[in-house]
């Protein structure tokens, strides 16, 4: 092995270590919150911390149950999340794709104008998306978290931006071909992945879905009216304090 390759071999092998640390680093959060489930209300408070109480308390999610409907809750949060990912990736995907392949006038200056919706606060909205959700007559529901989300201006730069790094050869042999946009689009651009092209397997679309999930929890804690069929489950466990 020559001095260069060992010198590259030193480095990776730092590199994954820094990697590794900062990946269990990352697990630290969750564990903690798993053991404190498991403590009494005194002991998950009591300082220093401890990492576990004197006794493993199994019936606290017993407990919950008790409070309200956990698995109704549950399920709310899961069907919003998927709502609300699978839609917002759709149209961040097709709206990148169009800012990045096909061309009509003022194409740039209306993705500027897009982008600078990331500017406004979600805040400043709030308002006004309760009153238009209430004039459609969908308050009092689940409506209000899956519909504003559905589209997002920061998904849509992201997968423009990975569109743009796919070669033009592409379309253009695709076209070759009899494909239409439509086509190019779901059976090119959606499953393409690097180098490779693996369906349905894009790693922009993997990425995209992660950050959409973070961005919810605004729209959860938003509280717009109590709805029938529970809230998700970050919202019940909020105790009514006036405050949202």
């Amino acid at each position: 092995m020559t001095r260069k390759q060992t010198s590259r071999t030193a480095v990776q092998a730092l590199a994954y270590i820094f990697l590794t640390l900062g990946a269990l680093s990352m697990l630290v959060p969750f564990l903690w919150m798993l053991t404190t489930s498991l403590k009494s209300e005194a002991e998950a408070f009591i300082f220093p911390p401890r990492p576990f109480g004197e006794k493993i308390l199994w019936t606290n999610y017993l407990k919950v149950s008790d409070r309200f409907s956990f698995a109704r809750y549950f399920f709310n949060s899961a069907a919003v999340s998927a709502w609300v990912v699978f839609f917002q990736l759709l149209t961040s995907a097709m709206a990148g794709f169009v800012f990045a392949r096909l061309r009509f006038r003022f194409r740039e200056k209306i993705f500027l104008l897009y982008l600078a919706t990331m500017m406004v606060p979600g805040h400043v909205t709030v308002i006004t998306n309760y009153i238009n959700l209430s004039k459609l007559g969908l308050t009092g529901s689940l409506w209000p978290l899956m519909i504003p989300p559905m589209v997002s201006a920061f998904g849509t730069f992201l997968l423009r931006q990975f569109f743009v790094t796919i070669p033009q050869s592409l379309d253009d042999a695709a076209r070759i071909d009899g494909c239409n946009p439509f086509m190019i689009f779901f059976r090119i651009f959606l499953p393409w992945r690097g180098r490779h092209w693996r369906p349905w397997a894009s790693s922009a679309l993997w990425e995209a879905g992660t950050i959409t999930l973070r961005p919810l929890s605004t729209w959860w804690m938003s509280g717009f009216l109590p709805c029938p069929w529970g809230w998700p489950i970050c919202r019940a466990c909020t105790p009514p304090t006036g405050r949202s």
